[in-house]
């Protein structure tokens, strides 16, 4: 699918879609649960939908309706069958990644598959920590990936640079076991905040686990259903409409809170240093136009905010870099070339750097974008054309449904108030 997006002033209220991230975590939660639980998420997404379609193949009963998805959780403990479940993963890195180690602490012979780039994405070190404790694989590259035994407790060392979707896949599955774990990162974390997502949503689910330095403890412990838990307002989608605000117009995103663990919401600081607008009051963030200028961004901990960043930094008057992002040509797209491709392709300069970008700034002018089938690439395309002259025709736009189904209609509902 084609979209072309004219020149746009942006200008109104748009609510936060569900954070994706803490949607993905509060299923497999609620599927480990000892009862059934009522999750608040008014929309969903391609990701989301594999993780549900997984759990529902585990055995788990989730119904959608109204804004309120039920989990009736997996009966447990799972009597081994000879026939492999079918996890179809989709496009989402973080549903094969936590349901990896899943399966084998509930026993479960399961055979994973999916599209894209999802079989290319690394699953070193985490397949090696699976095989040392008893579960057994088929080489990684390649789908079917298939899973078998029994995970067993013990020490899991994992290099922490790479993903941390690897530590909260362990994180969810640990408890399920009948001894003490430990979960040793080495090195540096990257991405750390969502580690602390994915320990808030489990405290809400009664499961603790004891951090101490670079070591986390893991204990056997049974999920408690909270009954009802609502989804929080995604900082990670709500960042393109407050970029969109900086660039030209005068945004409001509402259902954000301001103590969220995600990491995303480091969008605020960051569009303050480079010198937005910014007004926030309790869940809701209004940002209008203003005078941009170049920084240096450390994009360790907010992978997901680099392409949209990027847009506002070639807008801006200086230049930025972008480091601590090398992990990005390992997502739906190599995006550190994506990103560099489409800043070029709408008349601004941009360089790949060994861990990111240097982008000079000056402005952008507008042209023909590929989204690349990477979702992040079609958005922050579209939020470009509010600092272009001309039209930006974006190729894949439909990649965008990934996260955010309703993208393009609240962009023009935004164009349409400016």
């Amino acid at each position: 699918m084609t979209v072309v997006v004219p020149p746009a002033r942006l200008a109104g209220s748009v609510r936060a879609i569900p954070s994706k991230s803490h949607m993905h975590r509060a299923l497999i939660c609620a599927s480990l649960a000892d009862r059934p639980t009522d999750l608040l998420c008014p929309e969903t997404n391609r990701d989301i939908e594999a993780t549900v379609g997984c759990l529902r193949a585990l055995g788990a009963e989730i119904v959608e309706r109204d804004g309120v998805c039920t989990v009736r959780p997996v009966a447990r403990p799972t009597p081994r069958s000879r026939e492999r479940v079918l996890l179809d993963c989709g496009e989402s890195g973080s549903t094969l990644r936590f349901l990896l180690p899943l399966a084998p602490a509930l026993g479960v012979s399961a055979a994973f598959v999916g599209r894209g780039r999802l079989a290319e994405r690394p699953l070193s070190p985490l397949y090696e920590q699976l095989l040392a404790h008893g579960a057994a694989l088929s080489p990684a590259g390649a789908f079917p990936l298939t899973v078998d035994g029994q995970l067993t407790p013990g020490e899991y060392r994992m290099d922490g640079g790479v993903s941390s979707q690897f530590f909260t896949g362990l994180l969810l599955a640990l408890p399920l076991l009948n001894g003490e774990s430990r979960v040793v990162v080495e090195g540096t974390l990257a991405s750390a905040p969502y580690i602390a997502l994915t320990e808030t949503v489990q405290c809400a689910f009664g499961v603790v686990a004891r951090r101490d330095g670079p070591q986390i403890a893991v204990s056997p412990q049974s999920y408690r259903s909270p009954g009802t838990l609502a989804v929080e307002g995604d900082w990670s989608n709500a960042a393109f409409w407050l970029v969109a605000g900086a660039l030209n117009g005068e945004v409001t995103v509402t259902g954000l809170r301001p103590d969220s663990a995600q990491g995303d919401r480091a969008i605020l600081p960051l569009l303050r240093r480079m010198g937005a607008d910014i007004r926030a009051d309790g869940d809701s963030v209004t940002v209008s136009r203003s005078r941009l200028h170049g920084v240096e961004i450390d994009a360790t901990d907010i992978p997901d905010l680099v392409p949209v960043l990027a847009v506002a930094a070639a807008a801006a008057e200086g230049e930025t870099r972008i480091v601590g992002a090398s992990r990005l040509r390992l997502k739906e797209s190599d995006r550190i070339r994506s990103v560099c491709g489409l800043l070029r392709a709408l008349g601004a300069p941009c360089f790949e750097t060994p861990d990111g970008l240097r982008i000079p700034g000056g402005g952008l002018v507008g042209g023909d974008a590929d989204a690349c089938n990477d979702h992040r690439i079609a958005m922050s395309a579209a939020v470009a054309a509010c600092a272009c002259a001309s039209p930006v025709r974006i190729s894949g736009a439909e990649s965008a449904e990934k996260s955010y189904p309703a993208f393009f209609r609240d962009f023009e509902s935004l164009r349409q108030g400016g």
